[in-house]
């Protein structure tokens, strides 16, 4: 549960560096992902999820 948090954590911190060092492209990534068809949308989260887990995987159980 601490590596859950953590890595929650870490994704707070890269959003917020983000938001801080370039807030116009932001704006342009979230007006573009509003106007993307949700299907597309839906689709392009499980694929970053199944890429997430295997990069886990791979970083817990190979390295």
């Amino acid at each position: 549960m601490r590596d859950l948090a953590t890595a929650l954590a870490l994704v707070f911190v890269i959003e917020g560096v983000l938001c801080s060092l370039f807030p116009d492209w932001m704006k342009r990534v979230v007006a573009r992902a509003v106007e993307t068809p949700s299907q597309s949308l839906r689709f392009t989260g499980l694929a970053a999820v199944c890429v997430g887990v295997a990069l886990v995987w791979a970083i817990r159980y190979l390295a």
